[in-house]
Order: C-alpha cells, then structure tokens, then sequence
C-alpha cells in the first residue's frame, strides 16, 4: 500500500482520542470554570502552550517522544480547546490564572521550562514577564507579536461550502498559514483545525497584535531560546526573526528546523524534538540584571 492510500485510511478522531486517553488530566480553575492540563510521562517537567485556535494536540506528533524524557504537562490555553474562558480576554488575567494552575500541579518543582507555539508563546512571555519566579526558561516557538513584517497569507472563507469543498479549502488555508509541504496537510492536520477552531473563545489576534511581545521583551528576565521553521509563512525570515529577540537576548540560541512552516513541530516533529531536547539539555544562562 502507497503512502497516500495509507494517508487517507486513518482515524483523526482516533488518534486524538487515543492520546488523550493516555493522559492524566487535571483541573485548575480559571474563571466560571476550569484550565485543563494533560500529563504525560516521568521526569522533569515541561510546559506546552498551543498556537491561536488551538488545543493541546497542535502538539500531537511531538508528545510520545518528548514524554520519553521529560514530563509533558500540555495546557489548553484559557479559553480554547477544553478550557474555560479568562475572567478577562487580556494577558494579566491569562498569566494569573496559569500560574496558580502551575502552582497547585507543581509546587516546589517550580521554576518550569516552558514551551510557547505562536500565540502561545506571547501568552507564556507574559507569564515569565509578570511571575519570573514560576520560569526557569522560555523556548519560543514561531512567536509573533515582535513588529517584524508580516507574510501575504490569503485565507478561504468555509461558509457555504459543501463537505468535500470544505475540507479542501481547510487544506488550502492550513497550506497558506501553517503548513509548507502538501503532504504535511493531512486528515489529521484538517481534523485538529476544525475540531479546535470551533472550541476557540478568545480573539487572539488581540493577544499577539499589535507587537505585544516585543513591548515586554526588553523587561523579561527570563532567558529565551526560539525556534523557528525555515519557510514559517505569517512570520517570514527566520533572520530577520532573530535579530529582534537577540536585542534584548544576546546570548539566546536561535534553532531553524529546514523545510518546516509556521507549524513547526507538526510538520517535521523528529527535528524538532531533537532540537528541542539538545536545548533543554543545556545550562540555564545566567540573564544579567
């Protein structure tokens, strides 16, 4: 059997589900309601925080390899996936409510090392801006909200379309914003757009724009290292990337996964951890006050 036949035989739902049941899921509150954690593996912790109309799963191909060394602690960020929303749609209420859900999982294993995809990575810069106690080190991760210019992405409306339409238009739209390669935008990759987008209560353009990261850079006091895909399509240039977060992080490391887009991590996932791991193996620097 073909790869492309074996693409199309399998069961998005039944991979998500799979993972998730594979999970300790935990609770922490968050406004009317609750965050949710899933935790996987033994070890050292280390945070997970997905991409704009996300869900822990944006992180589904890295999760088995990274809870091989580590314990895997994936949040759905307040107000998308499972989670409720923030008591307010702002990052001070965000950061609030993340810390005291880190505090009650992990208490005296704090500080953390903390993962950030794209939104998320705004969101847990803002964490390490306002509770540098609760972070040991930031990995950003295609991270927007720096001013740098932004990639022409042209997205196709979904409304009225029929159900093979649909799809398509879904794989055409991943292809212009998240993903480079044609076989990246898989059943899976269509499933976990759909699923999650429609879960999503907070605008999160409003949460990264307008350069909402790089007004706090300068005042983080948390070392950052980043990663980045070599042909990201909102955030183009890993170069141009860098020599943002090197101004105010000089001694950071700076990872670009070739042939990967903005979504880095799903679409070239041994590369990543590989990359992700040789960083996390390394002494936390010293940051200078």
């Amino acid at each position: 059997m073909n790869a492309e036949a074996q693409v199309h035989q399998i069961d998005p739902a039944g991979i998500v589900a799979d993972l998730d049941a594979r999970a300790r899921r935990v609770e922490t509150p968050c406004g009317d309601g609750a965050i949710v954690w899933r935790i996987w593996g033994e070890g050292e912790p280390l945070v997970l925080g997905h991409g704009a109309q996300g869900a822990w799963s944006h992180w589904i191909h890295n999760i088995p390899g990274l809870a091989e060394k580590r314990m895997v602690i994936a949040i759905d960020m307040p107000g998308q996936g499972d989670s409720a929303a923030p008591p307010q749609p702002d990052h001070d209420a965000i950061s609030t409510v993340i810390a005291d859900g880190l505090n009650e999982i992990l208490g005296d294993r704090l500080p953390v090392d903390i993962v950030g995809f794209s939104m998320g990575g705004v969101c847990l810069a803002h964490l390490a801006y306002y509770r540098p106690d609760m972070v040991r080190r930031l990995i950003a991760v295609a991270t927007g909200g720096i001013d740098t210019p932004m990639g022409h992405v042209e997205l196709h409306r979904l409304k009225g379309l029929d159900e093979k339409q649909r799809k398509e238009a879904v794989r055409a739209n991943l292809l212009a914003m998240m993903l480079h390669h044609r076989e990246s935008a898989d059943d899976l990759s269509i499933h976990l757009l759909l699923t999650n987008a429609r879960k999503a209560r907070v605008v999160s353009r409003d949460l990264v724009l307008p350069a909402r990261l790089l007004k706090i850079l300068p005042d983080i006091r948390v070392p950052i290292d980043a990663i980045w895909g070599e042909l990201d399509a909102p955030h183009p240039d890993p170069v141009v990337q860098e020599a943002v977060f090197r101004r105010f992080q000089p001694h950071m490391e700076f990872r670009v996964i070739p042939g990967a887009g903005h979504w880095v991590m799903y679409e070239r996932p041994e590369a990543f951890n590989a990359a992700l791991l040789e960083m996390l193996a390394k002494p936390v620097r010293t940051m200078r006050q």
